[in-house]
C-alpha cells in the first residue's frame, strides 16, 4: 500500500470508529509528516493535540494503523515549529543505524505455545500468556507468572516472547534477576579510568529501550538492594511507556516479603497467576508429547508410561530426566518393547536417588491431627474451640515452614480460609513458641513424625 494510500484509509477507518465532531476536532487537520518501517510522524495544530491524541486515542491510532499496514509503529505528534528539527533528527538516526540491525532476544525458538501441554493447573496460566502475546502492553501490565522450579514458567515466558517477535516488529528480551544483577553491579566494578557513564547509558539502553521485558526467577534479587532499586527504575519506565513487562518467580507477590514493598506492590499492578504442579493426566499427556519422533515412541508401553508419571508428580524436569535416562539406557539395551520390568530397571537407581517426596499439607495435616488425637476433618472444619484452633495453626504454621506452597493455596486446603488467616496463623506460632517451650516440644515432635 502506498503511503497516500495508507493515510486516507487510515482517516477513514478512524472516522468510522468516533463521532463526527470528535473526528473534526482530533483529526480532521492532522497532516501525515514521515513515515518507516518504525515510526510515523504526524503534526498537529495545537500543544493540546498531543495531549488529547497520547492520553485518549493512542490505541485507536495504533490499532489502526496495525490493521492496515501490519506494523506496530511508534506514533510521534510534533507541532509545525518542530517539523523541521524532527525529521532532520529522525534521518540523522536512521543514517547511523547499522544495516540489517540484530536484536538479541536470548529466547529459546522451540519452546512456543505449541508445544506447551495444557491442563487443569496451569490452564490460566497460558490464557492470560497468550492474552498478554496478542497484546503487550496493553493488558494484563505485568503479567506475573509464580509456582515451584520446573512447572513450566519458563517455558510459557519463552512461549509469549517468541510469539510477540514473530507476529509484530516489537523489541523482545528475556533475562535472569542473575543477568539483570551481573550488568548492573558491572558499573560499580569498573576499573578506574573506564567509563562508566558509557556503560550506564548501555545498560539503561539494553533494558529500557524494549517493548517486552521478561524477566525470569525475580526472587534472586533477594539482599541485593541497589539492583532492586534499579529495577525499580526500570520497572516504572517500561510500565510508564505502556512497555509489557512479564515476571516469573517461585512464590506470589503477597510472599515476596524479602523484596521491597513498593516493588511487590508494582507487581500486583497486573495479573498474578500461578501453576501448580501437573495431574496425572497432563503428566501422562506430557511424556507422550516429549517422545514424540524419538528412538522410543513405538516402543513405550502405556503402562510404562503411567509408571513414569506417577514417579515424577511434583516437578516436569524430572520427567525429562526420567525419559533421557530410559532412552539411553535402551540405546544401549536396544530391547524390541519397552515394558513395565524393563523401565523399572533402566529407571531404578534415578527414581530413588532423583524422585524427591515433599512434605504435602495433607501429611502434615494426618501427623498434626494424629498427634492431637482430632481428625483431619476438624482441622478443615469451622469449630473454633482451643482443642482445634491450636493444632490448626500448628498445622498451617507447618506447612508453610515444610513446604512451598503460597498462603492462599494453604488456605485452600484449610476448609477455604482467607490467606490472611494462615498469615496470622504462622505469625501466633512464630512467636508463641519462642516463649512457650511446651509448645516448641510438640512442634518438634510432630516434625519428627512428619
Amino acid at each position: 500500500m502506498l503511503v497516500e494510500d495508507l493515510w486516507q484509509s487510515f482517516l477513514e477507518n478512524i472516522k468510522n470508529e468516533i463521532n463526527p465532531a470528535s473526528f473534526h476536532a482530533w483529526f480532521n487537520d492532522l497532516t501525515l509528516i514521515n513515515i518507516d518501517n518504525e515510526s510515523i510522524t504526524i503534526q498537529v495544530p495545537m500543544e493540546i493535540h498531543k495531549k488529547i491524541l497520547g492520553d485518549n486515542y493512542y490505541s485507536l491510532i495504533e490499532d489502526t494503523l496495525y490493521k492496515l499496514s501490519g506494523i506496530n509503529y511508534d506514533i510521534k505528534f510534533i507541532l509545525e515549529e518542530e517539523k523541521e528539527f524532527i525529521v532532520e533528527q529522525d534521518k540523522q538516526v536512521v543514517e547511523n543505524l547499522p544495516k540489517n540491525e540484530t536484536w538479541e532476544t536470548n529466547l529459546i525458538p522451540t519452546l512456543n505455545f505449541d508445544n506447551f501441554i495444557v491442563g487443569d493447573s496451569n490452564r490460566l496460566a497460558k490464557v492470560a500468556g497468550m492474552a498478554v502475546a496478542e497484546q503487550p502492553g496493553k493488558i494484563h501490565n505485568p503479567l506475573f507468572i509464580y509456582g515451584k522450579s520446573g512447572l513450566g514458567k519458563t517455558h510459557l515466558m519463552h512461549a509469549i516472547g517468541n510469539f510477540i517477535t514473530e507476529h509484530t516488529n516489537k523489541k523482545v528480551l528475556y533475562t535472569t534477576s542473575d543477568m539483570f544483577m551481573n550488568d548492573y553491579t558491572g558499573i560499580a566494578n569498573l576499573e578506574k579510568g573506564q567509563n562508566t557513564i558509557d556503560y550506564a547509558n548501555n545498560f539503561k539502553n539494553k533494558y529500557r529501550n524494549v517493548d517486552v521485558l521478561i524477566i525470569d526467577d525475580i526472587q534472586y534479587l533477594v539482599g541485593a538492594e541497589k539492583t532492586q532499586q534499579e529495577f525499580f527504575h526500570t520497572f516504572n519506565a517500561l510500565h510508564q511507556a505502556n512497555k509489557q513487562i512479564i515476571i516469573s518467580s517461585d512464590r506470589s507477590p503477597d510472599d515476596l516479603k524479602i523484596l521491597e514493598e513498593r516493588l511487590r506492590s508494582r507487581f500486583m499492578w497486573g495479573l498474578p497467576v500461578d501453576i501448580y504442579p501437573p495431574d496425572f493426566d497432563l503428566r501422562c499427556r506430557i511424556i507422550k508429547q516429549k517422545i514424540k519422533n524419538t528412538s522410543i515412541a513405538d516402543k513405550l508401553d502405556e503402562n510404562v508410561i503411567e509408571f513414569i508419571a506417577n514417579s515424577c508428580q511434583n516437578d516436569v524436569r524430572f520427567l525429562e530426566g526420567a525419559l533421557n535416562r530410559l532412552m539411553a539406557y535402551t540405546a544401549m539395551i536396544v530391547p524390541d518393547k519397552i515394558n513395565l520390568e524393563f523401565a523399572n530397571e533402566a529407571l531404578k537407581d534415578f527414581i530413588n536417588k532423583n524422585i524427591y517426596s515433599e512434605n504435602s499439607i495433607q501429611n502434615i495435616q494426618k501427623a498434626v491431627a494424629s498427634y492431637y488425637k482430632i481428625t483431619v476433618e476438624d482441622l478443615k472444619g469451622k469449630k473454633r474451640s482451643a482443642r482445634i484452633a491450636l493444632p490448626r495453626q500448628i498445622a498451617m504454621y507447618l506447612s508453610r515452614m515444610l513446604t512451598d506452597e503460597t498462603f492462599p493455596r494453604i488456605g485452600l486446603e484449610f476448609g477455604g480460609r482467607d490467606h490472611s488467616t494462615v498469615i496470622h496463623a504462622c505469625d501466633k506460632i512464630e512467636n508463641d513458641q519462642k516463649m512457650d517451650k511446651q509448645l516448641e516440644f510438640e512442634i518438634k515432635e510432630i516434625k519428627n513424625k512428619i
